[in-house]
């Protein structure tokens, strides 16, 4: 039985993060809470490959030195349902052993992607927002944001800036 698939569906719309990738990033220090308003700034490298066959994706990213001296190492899994045409991500670190973080799910329209969920901060039920865009092949930045008034306002509080290694 062949299957056929439109290839402008989504399912190629992380592609562009295939290889290995120098990431600056700037994160608020404390971002459980809404009013912080003191940013840290450390580097990593992160590297991404593609897995079942394209509709999924899995990335490391690794931090040698945080501010506080400590390291940090995280990855996403990203996978595509062609059904809906949604991503979903998931993310897990160093930050919580052996905890994988609920999934946001979105879409790409273009060379932003934009995708939402739900996830506990402090105790806290709180909004997830990713948001990607792509600047051309080399460079990229992705930005979280937390809402901790049901979506009604949106707190940035970590950013990464990609520089393309290798491909």
């Amino acid at each position: 039985m062949t299957t056929t698939h439109d290839s402008n569906d989504g399912r190629h719309d992380f592609d562009f993060l295939v290889g290995e990738w120098h990431v600056h990033h700037r994160k608020l220090a404390r971002m459980a809470d809404p009013a912080c308003d003191e940013w840290v700034e450390f580097d990593g490298i992160q590297w991404m490959r593609q897995v079942v066959g394209g509709l999924g994706n899995v990335d490391n990213l690794r931090v040698e030195r945080m501010p506080d001296g400590s390291s940090f190492e995280g990855m996403s899994l990203r996978l595509f349902d062609p059904e809906t045409g949604l991503w979903s991500i998931r993310w897990a670190s160093t930050a919580a052993p052996g905890h994988l973080d609920p999934p946001v799910t979105g879409r790409w329209d273009g060379k932003h992607g934009r995708f939402h969920g739900t996830d506990t901060v402090a105790g806290k039920a709180i909004l997830v927002q990713f948001d990607w865009t792509v600047t051309d092949e080399n460079t990229a930045q992705w930005c979280q944001a937390f809402s901790f008034d049901d979506g009604t306002t949106w707190v940035p509080n970590w950013q990464m800036s990609f520089s393309r290694i290798s491909h």
